[in-house]
């Protein structure tokens, strides 16, 4: 009878134990998934300022119109990104059209002085701003999920259930890695 009771007692640690363990692993795979619609939104925020950034510096910069096919195009591309390490890449890409736009609009006084190119710019900024600050919360949560996955003995609850690592946010082009200067001031 009292060995019984030990193995009923047993039992039930290791059902209290794996319920924890998969519970766990589902809050943390549900703050991934929140961490990623965050940058997500953040990106839409900075994809809907663009077209209204080209199309105020359109008039003004009518013969760059190479530069804004490409902050365009970068746009569009980015927009179709899927996962953190496509997103990353089409992002940069993004990135590096605009700091060419930047650079090119210093060359126009009429930008500098527009306040609808400058209420723009700060916007983007802004918005460049949460964006870091969305990634690193989700490559901090995420870090958190696929270690819980990893270790023992979680990882044996992880592969049970299917749970699979999530993708980190991280550039892998070099020349992206790279922040482009922009000198916006008026001088």
């Amino acid at each position: 009878m009292t060995s019984l009771v030990i193995v009923v007692g047993l039992v039930a640690v290791l059902v209290f134990w794996a319920i924890a363990v998969y519970n766990r692993l589902i809050g943390l795979r549900n703050q991934t998934q929140n961490g990623w619609r965050q940058i997500d939104v953040q990106l839409k925020r900075r994809h809907d300022l663009i077209p209204n950034l080209v199309n105020t510096v359109k008039g003004v910069m009518g013969f760059e119109r190479d530069t804004l096919t490409k902050v365009v195009e970068a746009r569009a591309r980015a927009v179709s990104a899927t996962g953190p390490a496509d997103a990353g890449r089409k992002e940069g890409e993004l990135t590096q059209a605009l700091g060419r736009l930047f650079a090119l609009a210093e060359n126009y006084p009429q930008l500098k002085s527009n306040e609808n190119v400058k209420a723009l710019q700060e916007e983007l900024t802004t918005t460049e701003n949460k964006i870091s600050f969305a990634r690193q919360f989700y490559n901090d949560i995420a870090t958190k999920f696929n270690t819980a996955q990893q270790t023992f003995p979680s990882n044996m609850m992880a592969s049970t259930f299917g749970f699979t690592p999530a993708e980190l946010f991280e550039i892998e082009e070099p020349s992206d890695r790279a922040v482009p200067t922009v000198d916006l001031s008026l001088k």
